[in-house]
């Protein structure tokens, strides 16, 4: 399950993260999908899939750009009814689990993982107890199905990281109606946003797997550990045994985190939430001294998404996460309330035993000023531009990839002229050596001709998503068609960086992607005059659609290297990732809705309290308001910190990409992660950066103890939590709707204010 946090929208492209030895996270911008992280390059890239499979990784670790040569047969027709069907249920669960995860915290998770394995026991299941002679559910069971499978859940499990960041922040500006009003047009602007992506990452396969993969060192680490992940999962001797074992560690760990998320919300301050300094409050003489650091947010969680995301992203990222928080929320706050620079909110003012408690944390409406700020208004923005500055810095340090598309685009042209020559008779010499590429940077590529997707199958559906992108965005918003194909072009630029910067670093650089786009477009509707309210959702649902794209466009492509190297024909890959798509463009705005009738204050820009922090949501709609708002929104001592943190940012991503080199590349893996540090300035609680560091210690200890138990279980067992809390958040919010939940039937002991 790999992280993607963008800013957020951080994407954690762990539900699908492999490695057992190095997991990364990718920017889901965030979502961080920003969904937005800061990892090494080639050397990361090259780590992570050397520590995959350590029996076989020799073939490939020698050559990451030749497919695989000791699969099993298996049958040519992959593209069967039981793949789809358990892919599109395994990507559903993901995808409903990154609605909770994402309103919590920023951070979505991909389905790759997940699907995998969970499809492997499944389908496996059913070869066995149904005839051969059944096709639909029975037959033999290879990897290239089992890929079928994970691209089903990978495409169905997409699109959600817009409904935890875009979406709620134009309700909160009160630029839309009702989720439930609005539902079919949410639905349509998903629909051609997801499938722009989807007929946009199609041609991209051709480029970047495999016509400059190794020129540029493509080598997209989740996806190609989730290739030796099924391939080790099919191998003959061994193989089922490993793959039963990781189920049955997913299936537990899914199972625990599901009933403790359910069931705690009845007991939270005992099952869920520790207050040590509550306890000390109630039962010392250190009375002051507890409140004040309770206040601030310093309790324990217990939250198996981010104890499995720890696990997932190691003791650098979880550090750096938890090293934010504190220099955010146990230095620069304090600093700012002593200073009168920034101002609490009682939340008992009528109780004299809990008069003391005050919330740091509010977004609400009356803290959001320049002149009367809440410490998480005054340490946003230097959050935010932390994240743009580090971002765009990855972007910058990524510019090669224009000079090989360049190079790329010229052999084409040269390579076409040529051929017409040839057809007309003429041989035209100058043209002769463009159709060549120096023979160390060839990839060959894994499909034969008759298995690709042909021009005919994807140009028509990109035009016309094109055209109905326009048709949708100016009927049922009210955007110019100028503005739309701003939109456009800025979905397909970002889209070609993001693909690029995925294949390197693991990080789907949401954050950038969607900033970038607000501050474009916010550039565009100053231009033009209009009033703020329908300039902010000119900017909002265009940085949306540009993030949609970017994201559904990297994940596809990351789907067929997966497929590259296990041979799986890519027009039968296509199909399923077309059919995952239509699931995905309807149950993510459902899931939305789902969580705004539970919980409105996810949509409320007046809600004091919420059990959501709604990172992603904070950072769109503080973006959108600055580059719209004709006054300067910012305080003053903010903007000024926040370019100096920004700037810092940029010169320690620069000190890792050219300073810890030849005998210092050692130092990189200690080199805090910049733009985990500026998440934790948005994330009010710091309870996730404690929960990560939790279980990436334990993993680091896990794997040092028992590397081999560890290969098996720990990335399953990581997955399994990830999911199970995202399908309990997604019980409670029915149980909240119901009226069944713990905040009526309960209990608030041990909570702050409870007694």
């Amino acid at each position: 399950m790999s992280a993607n946090p963008e800013v957020l929208d951080v994407n954690v492209q762990p539900l699908g993260q492999v490695n057992p030895k190095v997991a990364p996270m990718t920017e889901k911008d965030n979502t961080f999908n920003s969904t937005g992280n800061d990892m090494d390059e080639k050397d990361y890239a090259d780590e992570h899939v050397k520590s995959i499979d350590g029996d076989h990784h020799d073939d490939f670790t020698l050559d990451p750009f030749k497919p695989f040569d000791d699969l099993p047969d298996e049958r040519s027709n992959i593209l069967t009814v039981r793949a789809i069907f358990v892919g599109l249920c395994c990507g559903a669960l993901v995808n409903a689990s990154n609605v909770y995860l994402g309103l919590k915290t920023g951070w979505t998770f991909t389905a790759n993982l997940f699907g995998a394995i969970a499809g492997f026991a499944v389908i496996k299941f059913l070869s066995r107890i149904i005839p051969k002679t059944f096709p639909i559910l029975g037959g033999d069971f290879g990897p290239r199905e089992n890929n079928i499978c994970q691209t089903a859940a990978m495409a169905s499990g997409g699109l959600s990281s817009v409904f935890v960041s875009a979406f709620p922040a134009m309700y909160q500006l009160e630029l839309l109606n009702t989720p439930k009003a609005d539902y079919w047009k949410i639905v349509s602007m998903t629909a051609v946003s997801g499938y722009f992506g989807y007929f946009f990452a199609t041609p991209m396969r051709k480029f970047f797997v495999v016509y400059v993969a190794r020129e540029l060192t493509l080598i997209f680490p989740t996806a190609s550990a989730t290739a030796m992940t099924i391939r080790s999962m099919h191998q003959a001797v061994t193989g089922e045994a490993i793959a039963k074992q990781k189920m049955k560690g997913l299936s537990i760990a899914f199972i625990c985190a599901l009933v403790l998320r359910v069931v705690s919300q009845y007991a939270i301050g005992i099952l869920w939430d520790w207050h040590p300094m509550t306890w000390v409050f109630i039962w010392s003489n250190y009375k002051n001294q507890a409140l004040a650091i309770e206040n601030w947010g310093w309790l324990i969680e217990w939250t198996p998404a981010f104890i499995g995301s720890g696990m997932l992203v190691g003791l650098n990222v979880s550090i750096s996460f938890l090293g934010g928080s504190v220099i955010a929320w146990g230095i620069i706050g304090p600093i700012l309330i002593a200073k009168n620079k920034a101002f609490g909110i009682q939340l008992y003012p009528d109780d004299p035993k809990w008069d003391g408690v005050v919330a740091f944390g509010s977004l609400g409406l009356a803290s959001c000023n320049k002149d009367y700020p809440s410490p998480r208004y005054w340490l946003l923005w230097p959050g935010v531009l932390l994240m743009i500055a580090v971002s765009f810095t990855e972007l910058a340090l990524q510019y090669k990839v224009f000079w090989f598309a360049i190079k790329a685009l010229w052999r084409g042209i040269g390579s076409g002229i040529y051929a017409a020559g040839r057809a007309a008779g003429k041989d035209i010499a100058y043209f002769k050596n463009f159709e060549q590429q120096a023979e160390e940077d060839m990839v060959q590529d894994s499909a034969e001709p008759h298995q690709l997707v042909k021009l005919w199958m994807w140009l028509p559906g990109l035009i016309l998503s094109i055209i109905t992108i326009c048709v949708v965005l100016g009927v049922e918003f009210n955007m110019p068609v100028g503005m739309s194909i701003l939109s456009v072009f800025l979905a397909f630029f970002f889209s070609f960086i993001a693909i690029q910067c995925t294949g390197v670093t693991d990080i789907t650089p949401l954050t950038a992607v969607s900033k970038a786009s607000q501050i474009i477009l916010g550039g565009a509707t100053k231009s033009e005059h209009w009033d703020i309210k329908h300039a902010q959702r000119l900017n909002l649902l265009g940085g949306a659609m540009a993030s949609m794209g970017a994201n559904q466009s990297t994940d596809l492509v990351c789907d067929f290297r997966t497929g590259f190297l296990l041979r799986t024909p890519p027009n039968q890959q296509w199909l399923a990732q077309g059919l995952g798509t239509i699931v995905a463009v309807f149950l993510a705005p459902a899931m939305f809705q789902l969580f705004a009738t539970a919980y409105p204050c996810i949509i409320d820009i007046n809600a004091e309290t919420c059990p959501f922090g709604i990172p992603s949501v904070s950072a769109w709609r503080a973006t959108a308001v600055a580059v719209t708002d004709p006054t300067f929104p910012i305080p003053t001592s903010s903007g000024i910190f926040a370019i100096i943190f920004a700037c810092f940012g940029s010169a320690m991503t620069l000190i890792r990409h050219y300073v810890w080199v030849g005998e210092r590349e050692w130092i990189k893996k200690y080199h805090p992660n910049m733009m985990c540090i500026g998440l934790a300035f948005v994330l009010a609680q710091t309870v996730y950066g404690t929960a990560m560091v939790i279980g990436s210690g334990m993993a680091y200890i896990w794997a040092k103890k028992n590397p081999a138990h560890f290969d098996i279980f720990g990335y399953a067992i990581a997955a399994g939590l990830i999911a199970g809390e995202g399908i309990g958040g997604v019980i409670n919010a029915i149980f909240q709707i119901a009226g069944i939940s713990g905040d009526v039937y309960g209990t608030m002991a041990g909570c702050p204010g409870a007694c």
